[in-house]
């Protein structure tokens, strides 16, 4: 496992100034160029989860869709989009969350999980936390058990995991 942590490390770009000064971005677009180094990533983003009854991940958009499908065929699960407002066609369930000025929201369809399912939410970093924990709380308000989260990258200085209630697994923190 630190092998792959090592490779993903070193693929992580970081970008100064962006999106504002002052502000140190990691760019994980290398990860997803690298069709090894994705593959390694998405393998073990799942592993902690192989045989534990995962019914569905719940992909935060937009980046975390693209680790969230893969590690749902992984593990055998449905995958559950969680998106922006106004992005879903049926009623939804809406979970507002705060933004250093104002708020933002992320919707799930309400049909979307069946009471009692075991969820895995799965973003590509989390940093203030505001949205994985918004995810936490729409699964919860369907009736799921949210068993975990897991991140590629983690900045771990944002303290965002603190908000989440359940335990989660990132596999690079900064």
């Amino acid at each position: 496992m630190s092998d792959i942590r090592t490779s993903l490390r070193g693929l992580v770009r970081e970008v100064p100034d962006y999106p504002k000064p002052g502000i140190l971005f990691r760019d994980i677009t290398p990860v997803l160029g690298d069709a090894q180094a994705f593959a390694g990533a998405i393998e073990a983003l799942s592993l902690p989860f192989i045989g534990q009854r995962i019914d569905a991940v719940l992909g935060i958009e937009a980046r975390g869709f693209m680790f969230a499908a893969p590690i749902a065929l992984r593990l055998g699960a449905a995958f559950v989009p969680v998106r922006k407002p106004g992005k879903l066609p049926r009623a939804v369930d809406r979970a507002e969350y705060a933004l250093e000025y104002g708020t933002d929201a992320v919707e799930m369809h309400q049909d979307a999980l069946k009471k009692g399912v075991r969820v895995l939410v799965v973003d590509d970093v989390i940093a203030t936390g505001g949205t994985a924990a918004a995810a936490v709380q729409l699964a919860k308000q369907q009736g799921a058990e949210v068993f975990a989260a897991t991140f590629l990258l983690e900045i771990a200085v944002l303290k965002g995991a603190e908000k989440l209630g359940v335990p989660y697994v990132s596999l690079l923190s900064y």
